[in-house]
């Protein structure tokens, strides 16, 4: 069962209000993500859980306004203007795709899917030109004109079905928001020996939470989730010693009590740190932007766009997509392909 029909069953309603349970079990999922000893902190629980509270609502209602998955075959395509907007060619499509470490070690670890629910993740990009435009029976030169073209695509987070992709963008959407949390602490700038110690250990804490896939930033672009069994197995091994580093440390109360202020605050306001919206672009057949007026003959295309705020600001287009196994390419692509 995913989380959130574990959460529907165990007292979430749709006004928005959770149970007990579900909030202090989320609490501690960012206590243990972050620095394990902020429970020394004095009514850590009661302080966390306001904040909590808003990530999750916020979380939930972001996930709902999704868009539905976007079908990436070839008759997806021919009738999806979203499809043909993100890319040039079907032929593009599979390469992109099969290029993907995690949707091929997805479908390799679930040898009975024929389907794959994920999170494609690209960067656009805005490139103002001159060009030509047709008004009536003239045709004009040199007209001002803005293109949207998306590129660098990233694969994430591949699922058996819709709600189940749903509920884990859901969970890191909050997983993130605890990130940028324990990135606030990093930040913090100190003279004093032992929280200097200490600010080094959580910024190791951090760059291997990240290189695991935690949090939504490998779809904003930062490194890929790491997908190799081997190496997830070693990366666990580093955080469990790190953790044990900082507990040696003996962080004093009062370090901690600010540590868990600065997460607290990010969680309490989780858009000032994490966005995502939908936008809404009107293009034609070459992906040259027309204004509402513009006569001339576009589509309407859809997605979903998710930027962070914090020390390195990151922006990058959304889509929930469902891709078919028969479209992987057999054997992956050459090298000298995937530079093309």
């Amino acid at each position: 069962m995913g989380i959130l029909s574990w959460w529907g069953n165990r007292g979430h309603d749709p006004g928005g209000h959770w149970s007990k349970e579900q909030i202090a079990e989320t609490v501690e999922r960012v206590v243990q993500t972050t620095n394990p000893r902020l429970r020394f902190v004095s009514s850590y629980k009661k302080r966390l859980a306001p904040a909590v509270t808003e990530s999750l609502n916020y979380a939930r209602d972001i996930v709902a306004g999704f868009p539905a998955p976007h079908e990436t075959s070839e008759t997806g395509w021919n009738s999806d203007p979203c499809m043909r907007a993100f890319f040039a060619t079907t032929d593009e499509i599979k390469k992109s795709f099969s290029r993907s470490q995690e949707l091929r070690a997805y479908f390799n670890q679930n040898p009975g899917a024929q389907k794959a629910y994920a999170l494609l993740s690209m960067a656009m990009t805005e490139r103002r030109t001159l060009g030509m435009e047709l008004e009536g029976e003239i045709i004009r030169r040199d007209v001002p004109q803005t293109t949207m073209s998306f590129g660098d695509y990233r694969i994430r987070f591949c699922m058996p079905t819709e709600p189940d992709l749903r509920e884990e963008i859901q969970r890191r959407i909050v997983d993130q928001l605890a990130l940028e949390g324990l990135a606030h602490v990093v930040e913090e700038r100190t003279s004093r020996e032992k929280l200097e110690q200490v600010r080094a250990l959580l910024k190791m804490r951090l760059r291997l939470l990240e290189k695991q896939g935690m949090g939504m930033r490998t779809a904003l672009g930062d490194a890929a989730a790491v997908t190799d069994q081997g190496e997830v197995i070693r990366l666990q091994a580093q955080l469990e010693e790190n953790t044990q580093k900082l507990d040696d440390a003996g962080i004093g109360s009062e370090i901690l009590a600010r540590e868990l202020e600065c997460i607290r605050a990010v969680l309490a306001e989780p858009a000032q740190n994490f966005q995502i919206s939908n936008q809404r672009l009107r293009l034609d057949r070459m992906n040259i932007m027309l204004a509402e007026n513009n006569p001339q003959k576009g589509e309407e295309i859809e997605f979903t766009v998710g930027q962070t705020f914090g020390t390195t600001p990151q922006k990058r287009a959304f889509a929930f997509v469902c891709f078919a196994r028969t479209d992987l390419l057999a054997g992956g692509i050459r090298y000298n392909e995937a530079l093309t």
